[in-house]
C-alpha cells in the first residue's frame, strides 16, 4: 500500500476508497495528532465543496473528532483558503477541508490545517497515517469530555470581508465573466466582486452535488474563453472546486495560466518594493518561458518539485511572499497561508486598474513556449515506480537525449490521482505532443 496522503491530504473515490469508517478514523487521528499537547479542549473548523459526498464526510469526520475529546465548529460549502484564514483568525486548534479540489465530483478528499493555516508537513501528516494503520487504540473520552458540533454558516461574511479589505480594488466600470465551477467560490467570490463594483457576469453558480468541475471551472476553460469576447468583458476568472486556484482569460479569450499571473504580479511587486528578495518560487513543471522572463526583469526563480506545499515550505523557510504553479495555485503570503483563488484574481485585478493596460498587454511580458502535458493512467499503487521498467526508463532516455538543448523532459508521477504524467517542452507544438502521447501510451500499457 503506498501512501495514504498525496500532495494535498487523503483522496479518493468517496463511499469506496474514501469511506466514513476512514473519515471517521482521519478526524480521530487528525484531532489527536494536532492537538494532543494542548491544555484546553481543543477546536477544529471543518468546511467543505459542494461535493454531493460531502456532508456525509464532514458528519463522520466531525464523529471521530468529537469522539477524542475535540470540538468541531462547521460552517459549511467554504473555499479552501477560507478555512485556514478562519482557522488564523478565530485562533482555533486546527482546520480540516472536505474536497478533491479540481477532481470529478465522484472524488473527495480531506486535508487538514495547523493552528497557523498552514498545510500539514510530510512528518505530521506520516504520524496520522501511522496512528491509523498501526491500529492502536486511542482512549476515547465519555460524559461531558465528549466533544460538540456548532454549526456556523455565516462566517463566509469574514472571508469576504477580509478580501475587501486585503486588496480593496475599485472595480466600478470593469465587466468581469467569472466561472464558478459549481463549486465553493459560487458565493463568496461573486459576492466580494461585486461589493467592489464590478460589473458581474457569473457562470456556473447553481451547484447540485454532482455537477462540480463538468466542463467548467479552470480545468475547462472553453465556455469561459468563449463567454468573455462574446461579452466583451475586460477578462474572465475561472475557479477550481475548492477555489484555491484561478486562472485567467484575457479580453481577447486567451488564457492566461498561473505562471503568467505570477510573472504580472511578480513585475508588478519587484517595482513597488514588495517582492522579497525579488524572488518567486515555482515547481519543475513551470514553463521555461517564465525563468527566461525571470532572467530579463531581474527576478531570481527558486524550483521546487511538484506540489504547492512544497512550494510554500521554501517560501516559509527562505522569507520569500510569492509562488505558485502553473494550475493557477499562487501563495501571497502576505495575505494568506495558502493558495487563494480569489486573492490571485483581486492581485490581478489590482495591476490592471494600477497601470490601466488590458490583461493581454501584462501577459505580453513572458512568452509561453510550447508544451504538452499528457496523463498516462496506471495502477495507484505502481505510479512511484514507473522507472523500474527497463521499456519505460529506456523510452525516457531516448526523449531526453531528443530534446536536449531545446526543450526538456519531466516525468512524475501524480500526487492526487493514479497517474504518471509526461510533460515535454519544445520548438514544435505537434512533435512534442505526439513525443507525449506516444510515451504516455507505452507507460499505460506497459504498467497495466
Amino acid at each position: 500500500m503506498g501512501r495514504m496522503f498525496g500532495t494535498d491530504g487523503v483522496r479518493g473515490v468517496a463511499g469506496k476508497e474514501l469511506t466514513i469508517g476512514l473519515a471517521t478514523q482521519l478526524g480521530q487521528a487528525g484531532a489527536y495528532v494536532l492537538t494532543k499537547e494542548r491544555a484546553h479542549k481543543p477546536t477544529i473548523i471543518v468546511g467543505c465543496d459542494t461535493r454531493i459526498s460531502g456532508n456525509m464526510l464532514a458528519s463522520a469526520l466531525m464523529a471521530g473528532i468529537c469522539s477524542v475529546g475535540a470540538n468541531a465548529i462547521f460552517v459549511g460549502v467554504m473555499p479552501t483558503p477560507a478555512i485556514a484564514y478562519l482557522t488564523r483568525k478565530h485562533k482555533v486548534d486546527a482546520g480540516a477541508v472536505i474536497s478533491a479540489s479540481h477532481n470529478p465530483m465522484e472524488f473527495n478528499g480531506i486535508k487538514f490545517f495547523n493552528g497557523e493555516g498552514y498545510k500539514l508537513s510530510d512528518s505530521l501528516e506520516d504520524e496520522i497515517e501511522e496512528l491509523i494503520t498501526s491500529g492502536r487504540e486511542l482512549k476515547l473520552p465519555t460524559g461531558s469530555d465528549i466533544g460538540t458540533v456548532e454549526y456556523r454558516f455565516d462566517m463566509s461574511r469574514e472571508y469576504i470581508d477580509f478580501m475587501k479589505k486585503t486588496v480593496p480594488v475599485d472595480l466600478r466600470g470593469m465587466k468581469i465573466v467569472i466561472d464558478c465551477a459549481e463549486g465553493a467560490a459560487y458565493e463568496t467570490s461573486v459576492i466580494t466582486l461585486q461589493e467592489l463594483g464590478a460589473e458581474l457576469v457569473a457562470i456556473h453558480t447553481d451547484p447540485d452535488g454532482t455537477n462540480i468541475n463538468a466542463n467548467c471551472g479552470s480545468t475547462h476553460m472553453q465556455e469561459l474563453q468563449a463567454r468573455v469576447v462574446y461579452e466583451k468583458a475586460a477578462l474572465g476568472l475561472a475557479f477550481d472546486g475548492d477555489a484555491d486556484r484561478m486562472l485567467a482569460v484575457d479580453e481577447n479569450g486567451r488564457i492566461v495560466d498561473g505562471d503568467q499571473v505570477m510573472a504580472i504580479c511578480a513585475n508588478y511587486m519587484k517595482e513597488k518594493g514588495t517582492l522579497k528578495d525579488d524572488t518567486v518560487v515555482v515547481t519543475v513543471m513551470t514553463n521555461l518561458g517564465f525563468t527566461l522572463m525571470g532572467e530579463r526583469e531581474g527576478l531570481h526563480i527558486e524550483k521546487t518539485k511538484v506540489g504547492d506545499r512544497y512550494v510554500l515550505e521554501n517560501m516559509l523557510e527562505n522569507g520569500y511572499n510569492l509562488g505558485g504553479e502553473q494550475s493557477g495555485h499562487v501563495i501571497f503570503l502576505d495575505d494568506n497561508t495558502t493558495g487563494d483563488g480569489l486573492l490571485s484574481a483581486l492581485h490581478l485585478l489590482e495591476v490592471m486598474k494600477a497601470t490601466g493596460k488590458r490583461l493581454s498587454e501584462l501577459a505580453a511580458v513572458m512568452e509561453v513556449l510550447p508544451q504538452a502535458l499528457v496523463n498516462a493512467k496506471v495502477p495507484n499503487h505502481k505510479k512511484e515506480s514507473f522507472m523500474e521498467y527497463p521499456e519505460i526508463a529506456g523510452a525516457i532516455e531516448e526523449l531526453e537525449a531528443k530534446f536536449a538543448g531545446e526543450g526538456r523532459v519531466l516525468i512524475r508521477p501524480s500526487g492526487t490521482e493514479p497517474l504518471v504524467r509526461v510533460m515535454i517542452e519544445g520548438k514544435d507544438q505537434k512533435q512534442i505532443e505526439d513525443e507525449a502521447k506516444k510515451l504516455a501510451k507505452l507507460i499505460t500499457k506497459t504498467m497495466l
